[in-house]
């Protein structure tokens, strides 16, 4: 029963992909996604039993589209990290965080000097530990700024990890030091903008309250 399910939603996924045009040249991407879904599926589930309420669920946030966004713009779409976030990110989606992490972690031991994947790493390790920043996460961030000394990915989404675990006042630091190396053109600096206030009540009650600029 479990098998059909998952068969079910795999060919519903087909059918978005050929109905949003995606390019055949990248249909390596989301059938790697597919087979690692399903790989972890049989490891940690159980598809031969009948379907029933799930219970001791790990609690999980909804995925942030502006953090996906973010993302996407910073990395890549449709590249070799997207793979991997794909899948991590269904996953997430189905409570399985060690999973994600681990997907994660097979990322970056397939391209071990990629910023993008360490970043993943990171905040799929924070939050497999509870969103707390464990030593683990805190590795995996340092390792994406030592290659990356000058993208704003990694002080970014450790401010988001930050953020998460109740240091707001170590997350805004974190932010500051991303907005710097982001050009004030950027298309996703606006998405970024709205994580940071989603994540942080008292930044986006000022923001609220800040006077408007005067037009030109």
């Amino acid at each position: 029963m479990g098998w059909l399910v998952f068969a079910g939603m795999a060919l519903a996924g087909i059918a978005l992909l050929l109905g949003a045009r995606f390019p055949w040249r990248f249909w390596t991407l989301p059938a790697m996604a597919v087979m690692l879904a399903a790989a972890g599926y049989a490891w940690q589930g159980y598809p031969s039993l009948a379907g029933k309420p799930a219970e001791g669920t790990e609690s999980v946030r909804p995925l942030d589209p502006d953090l996906i966004a973010v993302r996407e713009a910073m990395f890549g779409r449709f590249n070799f990290d997207y793979s991997y976030f794909m899948a991590a990110d269904a996953m997430t989606r189905a409570g399985a965080l060690r999973l994600a992490a681990t997907v994660m972690l097979g990322g970056v031991r397939k391209a071990p000097g990629d910023v993008g994947l360490w970043c993943g790493l990171g905040l799929a390790l924070a939050e497999h530990d509870g969103e707390q920043l464990s030593p683990a996460a805190r590795y995996a961030f340092d390792k994406a700024a030592e290659l990356g000394p000058s993208h704003p990915g990694p002080p970014f989404f450790l401010g988001v990890a930050l953020a998460r675990s109740g240091d707001v006042a170590a997350a805004r630091l974190a932010w500051g030091a991303a907005l710097k190396r982001v050009p004030k053109d950027a298309s996703y600096r606006d998405d970024m903008v709205n994580v940071m206030l989603t994540l942080d009540p008292a930044l986006a009650e000022a923001a609220r309250l800040a006077p408007s600029a005067p037009a030109n």
